[in-house]
């Protein structure tokens, strides 16, 4: 049977991809300077300083000792009316964007639009970390690392930036200090903006990366540092944006009608771990899980719930059944972002499932960390798959940046103990790239 495709994602941008680019405002008048632009100025000059301290320390490591050169042509704002130099003898005109020019050696950046947009919407932090990915741009002209297809050396610059951001972490930084899983979840919701429109193949020529493959770059920056950055290249990046299959695909976005789309990716799920289970727990059977969806404020009875989403979704162990709130909760996922954040809350129910059926602990932070990467193993299958597979569903473009925007929605840091969105994207990223045997 030919598989049917799930759709791409519906969340409304506020930056595009192309180094923080965003959409320019209809209004073509120059705004007068205000308080939030004066102060995201600051924000940029202080994070700049901070980056090139830290390369200062970081480049000789990478190069055998060599000294580290600053950029010599210096950081530039920009406004409507005062725009930037010109770039290698052409003038950049206006846009709401930040970028790193080599033949001027500079980096520049909208100082009337963008970057307080970023700050009021995402926090200060985002604002740091588009500056270093800026910089990294400026270090790879320095290693003479630029003969790369452009989605390597922007994920490569994420990187940088997800290096510099771990040693901020670490208590070196003047620019940052006392880093919380809220700020880290912020920036993250901010990187998922800086993406490609769904659909663009990563050999596009100025291809960035879908949000799922960019947040992978950043956070491999922060867990393993400026090397592993360093060593990106186009046969050892992992990239996982594919172009649409059919004009019809690209036309609708793939996306599936709400029902179709709760009925098939749940039953995928049974089908899953139906196959899958028996190799988690010791060739024990899975025990058939059903779906009850209910309105509002009236779940069905269940003595102990195993709840997600601020309890709008529930594993019930005793039950056998997995339930959400099909009035608010999934049509919200569905409108909001699209239908695989519909099927991130069903992954992750029917992954409850399956961590408290081999006999482990779901709801403390280790077992929600399992959960997120058990979700993730069932996304592999669904990203694996070819047109001859009998499945009768598979990924399509966007679907895993559907997938991240569900779990911010769901993991955004919050007071308490339980993990951070951070970490459960971390985990849902290990089950997609690793599959189950990953998943402790």
């Amino acid at each position: 049977m030919r598989a049917v495709r799930i759709g791409a994602a519906a969340v409304a941008f506020v930056i595009a991809a192309a180094c923080g680019l965003a959409p320019a405002p209809d209004d073509d008048r120059a705004a007068p300077a205000t308080k939030a632009t004066a102060n995201s100025s600051d924000v940029v000059t202080r994070s700049l300083t901070d980056v090139e301290r830290y390369w200062k320390g970081e480049f000789p490591k990478l190069t055998n000792g060599k000294v580290f050169q600053p950029v010599r042509g210096g950081f530039h704002p920009y406004t409507k009316r005062n725009l930037p130099p010109d770039c290698g003898g052409q003038s950049a005109g206006y846009q709401p964007n930040a970028f790193y020019c080599p033949d001027g050696d500079y980096i520049a950046w909208d100082a009337q639009v963008l970057i307080p947009q970023l700050q009021e919407q995402f926090g200060p932090l985002l604002v740091g970390v588009v500056m270093a990915h800026e910089y990294g741009h400026a270090v790879q002209a320095r290693l003479g690392n630029t003969d790369q297809p452009t989605v390597v050396l922007e994920q490569q610059a994420d990187c940088f930036a997800g290096a510099w951001l771990a040693d901020v972490q670490a208590g070196h930084s003047a620019a940052f200090k006392d880093i919380t899983p809220a700020q880290l979840d912020n920036t993250v919701a901010g990187l998922l903006m800086l993406r490609d429109q769904p659909g663009t193949p990563a050999v596009a020529e100025g291809a960035h990366g879908n949000a799922f493959d960019r947040i992978r770059a950043f956070q491999e920056g922060i867990q393993q540092g400026p090397r592993k950055c360093a060593g990106y290249d186009a046969d050892n990046l992992q990239v996982t944006e594919v172009p649409f299959s059919t004009e019809q695909e690209a036309e609708t976005g793939g996306e599936l009608p709400y029902a179709d789309a709760v009925n098939l990716l749940a039953q995928d799920a049974e089908d899953y771990w139906t196959r899958t289970f028996p190799q988690l727990a010791d060739d024990r059977p899975w025990q058939p899980v059903k779906v009850e969806a209910f309105e509002a404020g009236s779940p069905p009875d269940c003595d102990a719930p195993d709840a997600t989403a601020g309890g709008a979704a529930f594993y019930c162990p005793a039950g056998g059944y997995v339930a959400f709130d099909n009035s608010g909760l999934g049509p919200a996922l569905y409108d909001r972002i699209g239908d695989f954040a519909v099927g991130m809350l069903l992954g992750d129910l029917f992954a409850r499932a399956a961590q408290v059926q081999r006999g482990e602990p779901a709801a403390d932070r280790a077992g929600q960390l399992a959960v997120d990467c058990l979700a993730g193993a069932w996304t592999n299958d669904l990203l694996t798959r070819d047109d001859q597979s009998n499945q009768r569903i598979r990924l399509s473009p966007g679907d895993l940046d559907e997938a991240v925007a569900a779990l911010l929605a769901f993991g955004r840091a919050q007071k308490g103990t339980g993990p951070s969105a951070f970490d459960r994207i971390t985990a849902y990223r290990k089950g997609v790239l690793e599959g189950t045997g990953v998943c402790g």
